[in-house]
Parts: structure tokens; C-alpha cells; sequence
């Protein structure tokens, strides 16, 4: 089990990660502040005398301005592999009165910054429903449907995976090292005598690790038995692989495939 495309362009797109607009016919790109809504609609935070507010006024007989919002991955650590990047197109329109407001309610709940108590004064919403969504992987672009992504959720995890991956590695590298030597079995015997695998990315279905010499590196997938819905639950899962002696000897973690752990070689980040 791994995040869908949608997932993971709902995840990309969902605040926590610096975005970039394109705005049809006007000079960019532009810098902004963003978050999306439970539906995955972008809303826009901009300053109304910031460039972008002005690239977005509509042409006289329109109420709303085509643009592009792109938004690449910060991989959370070094060697982390990297998500990959979203584009989302539509049509962006101002928010005014009653809708400005929820929409200030909706931006509260993933950024409460203060600066949307002064929406409708230096400060404008813009929204806009995506009309295309791609993903860009590697070398591969995947198209999404725009509804299978409204549909997906973010990843719960996201916002604290850097957070987490210190924890793991500043105070529990022993055990997750010598958990996922035991669980990929032959698949890791070859790592042995190399650095401890590390995890690289987390997220609600599993973690990935690395693991091998340098030249020679492998990643590795493991999933959870089930996804997982929020920090509380992640620690609930992962305490008989981080105390194994307070907890009897269940497995926590799986390969992501029966006798596999998708190894791969880990190329460049």
C-alpha cells in the first residue's frame, strides 16, 4: 500500500509547501500563500498591493483569471527521495462577503495566520476549483482526475514528517534498524555490514528506508497494516517496533508485498 497520484497531489497542494503561480498573460511567476479547502479548491492569501492581486484582476466582461499553481516537494531529510511536483490549472476569483468568510474559516483551519482577520482590508481570498491536475514523478507526468483528486485526501503525516524522521533517528535508530533487517530478510542481507538503514519518508500507508553503502544504496518500502489516521495512532502502531520488550512479539509492519519490500536502487534525490 502506497499514496495514490491524487493523494499525493492533494498532499503537495494542501498548504504546507511554498507555491508558485502563473498568471495568463502577465509577467511572473509569483510567490504565494495558499492552502486548499476540504473539496481541494485552492484559496489564495495575497496582500492587495502585491503584484499577484493585480495580475489577478479579471478582464473587463469576466470575473475571474486563468492561472497555474505549481508546487514542488521538500524531501524532509538528505536522501530523502522526493514526492514530485503538482500543477494545478483553473480559474482564480476574488471572494467577497459571505464567502470570503468561510473561506477565511477554511484557510484558518490548515494556516491560522492573523492575517486573515484583515481579509477584505490589505489582505484578499481568491479561490479557484482545479480544472486539471498533474503530477510530475521522476521522469513521468500522470494526469488526474480532476474529481479522483478533489475526492483524496491529504496525508495526516505530512506537516510532521521531519519532525518524526528526527525522533526516529535520534532516538530510536537501534530498533527501527534492526526491525527492518528482520522483516526484509534476504532482501537486507547483503546491507548488513553496511550503515544502519535509516527511515527516509513517512507517510498514513508505511515508511520508506534506506539502506546499503554509499554508490550502492537501496530503498525500501514497508507498509503498516492499515492506514493510519493521525500522529496518536502512528505512535499506538509503532510501540511494539520502538518497545519491543513491553509488547509481545507482533509484527507492526509488512513488506509492501508478500516476500518483497519493493527494493530499488535510490537514485539521485
Amino acid at each position: 500500500m502506497q499514496p495514490s497520484p491524487a493523494e499525493v497531489a492533494r498532499t503537495l497542494a494542501a498548504g504546507r509547501l511554498a507555491g508558485t503561480a502563473y498568471v495568463a498573460n502577465h509577467p511572473g511567476p509569483h510567490r504565494t500563500r495558499h492552502v486548499t479547502d476540504a473539496l481541494g479548491r485552492v484559496l489564495l492569501l495575497v496582500s492587495v498591493v502585491d503584484d499577484l492581486a493585480l495580475a489577478l484582476r479579471p478582464e473587463p466582461g469576466t470575473d475571474d483569471t486563468a492561472l497555474v499553481l505549481d508546487v514542488r516537494d521538500l524531501p524532509p531529510a538528505a536522501g530523502s527521495p522526493a514526492l514530485g511536483r503538482v500543477w494545478i490549472s483553473g480559474w482564480a476569483a476574488l471572494l467577497e462577503g459571505a464567502e470570503a468568510r468561510q473561506a477565511a474559516l477554511d484557510y484558518a483551519d490548515v494556516d491560522p495566520t492573523g492575517d486573515l482577520l484583515d481579509v477584505g482590508g490589505r489582505f484578499a481570498l481568491y479561490r479557484f476549483e482545479p480544472a486539471e491536475v498533474r503530477l510530475e514523478r521522476d521522469a513521468d507526468t500522470i494526469h488526474i482526475d480532476p474529481a479522483e483528486y478533489g475526492a483524496a485526501e491529504p496525508d495526516p503525516l505530512h506537516h510532521l514528517e521531519r519532525e518524526l524522521l528526527e525522533d526516529l533517528a535520534d532516538h530510536h535508530q537501534s530498533e527501527i534498524a534492526e526491525f527492518v533487517l528482520r522483516q526484509l530478510g534476504e532482501s537486507a542481507a547483503r546491507h548488513r555490514s553496511g550503515p544502519s538503514p535509516r527511515v527516509v519518508r513517512l507517510d498514513r500507508y508505511g515508511f520508506v528506508v534506506m539502506l546499503g553503502e554509499p554508490g550502492s544504496r537501496y530503498r525500501a518500502r514497508l507498509a503498516f497494516p492499515r492506514p493510519v489516521r493521525d500522529h496518536a495512532d502512528l505512535v499506538q502502531l509503532l510501540h511494539p517496533v520502538l518497545w519491543p520488550t513491553r509488547h509481545a512479539p507482533i509484527a507492526g509492519l509488512s513488506p509492501a508485498e508478500p516476500n518483497s519490500a519493493e527494493a530499488s536502487p535510490a537514485g539521485p534525490n
